[in-house]
């Protein structure tokens, strides 16, 4: 977890105030100012708000207890956390900017078990779906795979076992994720932001999909 002089060296490299980061987080001045000075230890869900308006605006905490500003246009996130931070910003995107959304090379399963608080990342995207944000989101799974967790906003189709890649990859807008779940500690999501390499894998993904088959039962 994060520690208050992170938070207070964060808002230092992005020239960002007290009251700035309480207003974007949600919080009040008094508590980012507790928080900073160690007097007050923040719940998870706090910490995980203050977390977010970092990572919307370049900054990293890095494990030794500092900050650093992210290379622009590739973003590496290990482990669960990571993957935490991985699905708030595909979460974040969709929110603001709905779209189409490729997913390939999934098993669920393995998704489930790296994946800290799946349910409150379903939930919020079921409830973004009855709000009727303009979201397609498709999966290719392995053909006879039958476990379908996130059929409440998304559309499955099988893949042929002989062409089906276990190395998932995520488009979404101008975004490509590359995931391991064969890294230690996993996962690792390579987050890249680039236009054309979207763009290509969106095309790759279509093709796949095109020559995918609907499976014959909806959940397992």
């Amino acid at each position: 977890m994060i520690v208050g002089r992170q938070i207070k060296a964060a808002r230092a490299l992005i020239d960002m105030s007290q009251d700035e980061l309480a207003q974007a987080a949600g919080l009040t001045p008094q508590a980012i100012r507790k928080i900073e000075s160690g007097e007050a230890k923040p719940r998870e869900g706090t910490i995980s708000d203050i977390m977010r308006v970092f990572t919307e605006r370049g900054v990293e905490f890095t494990d030794n207890t500092g900050v650093k500003l992210k290379p622009q246009g590739v973003e590496v996130l290990v482990g669960p956390r990571g993957f935490i931070q991985f699905y708030d910003a595909v979460y974040n995107y969709l929110r603001d900017n709905g779209g189409d959304v490729c997913v390939s090379g999934v098993d669920e399963r393995l998704f489930e078990k790296h994946r800290p608080e799946g349910d409150i990342h379903r939930k919020r995207m079921v409830e973004m779906v009855k709000q009727n944000k303009p979201i397609n989101m498709r999966i290719l799974i392995q053909e006879g795979d039958r476990y379908f967790t996130a059929s409440d906003y998304a559309t499955y189709h099988w893949q042929e076992k002989e062409f089906f890649s276990g190395t998932p990859f995520y488009v979404f807008g101008d975004h490509l994720a590359l995931i391991s779940f064969s890294h230690e500690p996993a996962p690792l999501v390579i987050l890249i932001k680039s236009a054309p390499i979207a763009e290509a894998y969106r095309q790759s993904f279509n093709l796949a999909w095109a020559g995918s088959s609907i499976p014959s039962a909806n959940k397992e």
